[in-house]
């Protein structure tokens, strides 16, 4: 992970911003340019950008990696893994996947609870 960067002597810091707790991965394809396909209706509500770079954590194996994000159908349940990432997990791995902000102020992170089909449950 980066070090604290420095605005005008302030010292800035990478918060942890978002998170979706224990997604189960739906698919992959290594052949796919990259990122990490994520349902649009967690990233909305995880607060994620299209494009923005999370670490990606499975808890079925210990792989950590950092990607991009690449939005699926609203509501679908689909979490795919593309190009390296795909080589990281399998299908119905669980992962988790976060989000950072770089700030001088302390954040509350909006953390997505799924079911087991990747549907929003609950904010934690």
């Amino acid at each position: 992970m980066e070090m604290a960067v420095r605005k005008g002597g302030e010292s800035m810091r990478i918060l942890c911003k978002s998170k979706i707790h224990r997604t189960t991965v739906t698919g992959s394809n290594k052949d796919y340019i990259e990122g990490i396909g994520i349902d649009a209706d967690l990233i909305e509500k995880a607060d994620i950008w299209a494009g923005e770079k999370v670490l990606v954590v499975n808890l079925s194996n210990g792989e950590r990696w950092e990607t991009y994000v690449d939005p699926l159908d609203q509501d679908s349940g689909k979490i795919e893994l593309y190009g390296g990432g795909a080589l990281k997990g399998k299908r119905e791995d669980l992962l988790i996947i976060l989000a950072f902000a770089v700030t001088d102020e302390k954040i509350k992170p909006k953390i997505v609870l799924v079911d087991k089909s990747n549907k929003f449950k609950e904010y934690l």
